[in-house]
């Protein structure tokens, strides 16, 4: 199992395929599996390297508050460690904010970014639905109950009802990784570090000149995909790419669809 310590912690990594390299950052709660559908259609034409953050998966779990920066110098680390160039950088959510940091602190080391599912935090981005958020402060019921309402409501409507196959797969992940309510909690504290004002990305993304992919399901109600145009106002070279019938969920919704136009952005 490849780990490589940088930043005071063991990252846990995985590497697939070859070329120019493609390095992708997990959402809250979640490890480098939730790639796992999309890793293989993207390792055809890239080295893919995905990683577990700090707090999740096989990776360290330090007590927290994280931030977008300490995760940041995490990826900042394992990119210098594995010595990659010109190295394209894909987060989702969660991982979108510290794509941001990223570009920000260490500019030398992204040549092109991929922002999915994201926002810039402060107080001008489109927040979570009230349907999202409901869903996932209700903590009633079994603990297959709370997660299954999670997806429901991450993924696309009707989503969980047409592929109950891929429910029941999420569902195994979250029972047999699970991520320890502390560090849930100390990953959460990253979106919410970012909510003031003066620690937004607003303002600091117009200074990012790299090549820039914004991709968004339509139906994300945990990120609407109005954000996706907000980001698009603050970055000059930047594009939008929205896939249809797909949730907030999209790696593992439509994998072959995202796999697409990223590959697609890559290659222009």
């Amino acid at each position: 199992m490849p780990k490589i310590h940088v930043n005071d912690i063991d990252i846990y990594y995985e590497i697939t395929g070859a070329g120019q390299p493609l390095l992708l950052i997990a959402g809250l709660g979640y490890g480098l599996w939730q790639w796992h559908k999309m890793i293989p259609l993207l390792a055809e034409r890239r080295q893919v390297i995905a990683f577990d953050n700090r707090g999740a998966g096989q990776t360290d779990k330090p007590d927290g508050p994280y931030s977008a920066t300490m995760l940041a110098a995490d990826t900042a680390g394992l990119i210098e460690a594995l010595d990659l160039e010109e190295v394209t950088v894909m987060g989702h959510s969660m991982g979108g904010f510290v794509t941001q940091q990223l570009v920000l602190d260490r500019p030398d080391l992204v040549s092109k970014l991929i922002l999915a599912a994201t926002n810039f935090g402060g107080p001008n981005h489109i927040p979570v639905t009230p349907e999202a958020l409901a869903a996932m402060m209700d903590r009633t019921g079994d603990p297959a109950a709370v997660v299954r309402r999670g997806i429901a409501v991450a993924c696309a409507p009707g989503f969980a009802e047409v592929h109950p196959d891929r429910v029941r797969e999420l569902v195994a992940y979250r029972f047999t990784n699970p991520v320890p309510p502390a560090a849930y909690q100390a990953q959460m504290a990253i979106g919410l570090g970012l909510l003031a004002p003066a620690a937004a990305f607003a303002g600091r993304l117009k200074a990012v000149s790299a090549p820039t992919l914004i991709l968004f399901g339509e139906h994300d109600r945990v990120v609407p995909p109005g954000n996706a145009e907000l980001l698009k106002r603050e970055m000059p070279n930047s594009e939008i790419v929205i896939l249809p019938g797909a949730g907030h969920m999209f790696p593992i919704e439509a994998p072959e669809a995202a796999a697409e136009a990223v590959i697609e952005f890559l290659d222009r």
